[in-house]
């Protein structure tokens, strides 16, 4: 069963001297449920831009997203915001944690705006990804590949149905990488959650079977720059 569906994605941008650039034209994709996917996306290609669109923080200017059977183009934007919320998980390239708050407060914060904050899964997320000692600590007192282990718990803390993760290992060396890749494919395994992942880095892509260039299903013409 399709748990995203998107048909004639189309989406453009105001350039300064007032023109139309299109940097997302993508005629048909569809993501199953528990299905894990790997993007290949270089910079132009429209990456960040698609994975907005589906969670529903960009809307498009034509074209539909259909996640778990609700129509996203026809929700308001409390009903958009309500949906990312409750079905998606995303895992930023910079993590986007909330520096004034610990890592506890992390992940129960970004329960709260879905079914609600749970104490007990949040700790026990955090020890699936072995912060078990740093729950009170703020992300400043982390290593880099320790905050993106906050993320990855953040991202699955509310059971989503789809993950979106943008270039979630670009910050990483090497071995945190490896490590940080395992715990996303491992938690959404485990959470029964769908993953789309967008990377450049052909070592992230070849741990996948599933895999697509974002280039070729992205139609638009994006020179470099547009993200």
């Amino acid at each position: 069963m399709a748990l995203l569906e998107i048909t004639d994605l189309c989406k453009a941008f105001t350039a300064p001297d007032g023109s139309r650039h299109e940097v997302v034209r993508i005629p048909r994709f569809t993501l199953a449920e528990r299905t894990q996917i790997a993007l290949s996306g270089t910079s132009g290609t429209g990456k960040t831009t698609f994975l907005h669109l589906i969670a529903g923080i960009l809307t498009p200017d034509s074209g539909t997203i259909t996640l778990d059977g609700q129509p996203m183009s026809a929700l308001s934007e409390a009903a958009r915001d309500r949906l990312r919320a409750t079905e998606i998980g995303y895992i930023f390239q910079t993590f986007n944690l909330l520096q004034g708050f610990t890592v506890l407060e992390n992940v129960l914060l970004g329960m709260s705006f879905g079914p609600g904050a749970d104490r007990s899964r949040a700790v026990a997320l955090l020890e699936r990804v072995g912060l078990s000692q740093r729950l009170h600590h703020f992300p400043r007192q982390l290593s880099t590949g320790q905050q993106q282990r906050v993320a990855v718990a953040r991202a699955l803390a509310h059971r989503p149905k789809l993950v979106l993760a943008d270039e979630p290992t670009g910050n990483l060396d090497t071995a945190n990488a490896r490590e940080a890749l395992a715990l996303i494919r491992e938690g959404c395994a485990e959470n029964d959650a769908a993953l789309l992942l967008v990377s450049h880095d052909p070592g992230v892509l070849s741990r996948f079977e599933n895999q697509l260039s974002l280039a070729e299903l992205n139609q638009a013409s994006a020179p470099g720059g547009v993200r």
